[in-house]
Parts: structure tokens; sequence; C-alpha cells
């Protein structure tokens, strides 16, 4: 009679992807500056697709690629990085039409 029997915590939905947060930070940092896709990629020495795949979060950077992108965007890696952690902890965004 002293058993605990834990119940399933209701499931929300599910948290976002770290790859996809980090897509999001740097997306919108190349937005924000008004930077073609294109422009970004040549600098960091990668493929416009392989960061266009990035930033909608298809693809997980190594901390080399990852480090070029930033550095393309004039950002550190541990900047990128705050910035997708204070993303995760903002939640998921709906925007109206």
């Amino acid at each position: 009679m002293g058993d605990l029997i834990r119940l399933p915590l209701p499931q929300s939905e599910p948290e976002p992807l770290w790859r996809e947060a980090v897509g999001d930070a740097l997306r919108s940092e190349r937005n924000d500056r008004h930077e073609r896709i294109a422009d970004v990629a040549d600098r960091a020495g990668v493929s416009p697709q392989y960061l266009s795949e990035i930033e909608r979060g298809r693809k997980d950077p190594s901390s080399e690629v990852l480090g070029a992108i930033a550095g393309a965007l004039q950002l550190s890696v541990a900047e990128v990085a705050h910035r997708a952690a204070d993303g995760l902890r903002r939640g998921p965004v709906c925007l109206a039409a």
C-alpha cells in the first residue's frame, strides 16, 4: 500500500529540436542583416543548399561548420548558442496571417 504510482504527464507540443533553434537563430541574424543566403554561404565556405537546410533545421552542422557560418555572420558560436537557447525558452511562436 505504500507504492506510489506515477501517472504520465499530459503531452503538450514536443520541444523543438536544437538544430531547429540554431537554424532559426542563424536565419534571423541573416535576415536582420538583409543578406542573401548565397553570400553568407560563400563567406562560410558551404553551399547555399546546405546553409538553407541548416537554417530550416533539417541538418545538424558540425562544430566546425557552425563556427564558419557564425563567423560569416560576425557572431561567435557562443552567441548563436545563446540565441538558440533563448528561442527554446520562449517556445514556439504562432504568427497570425
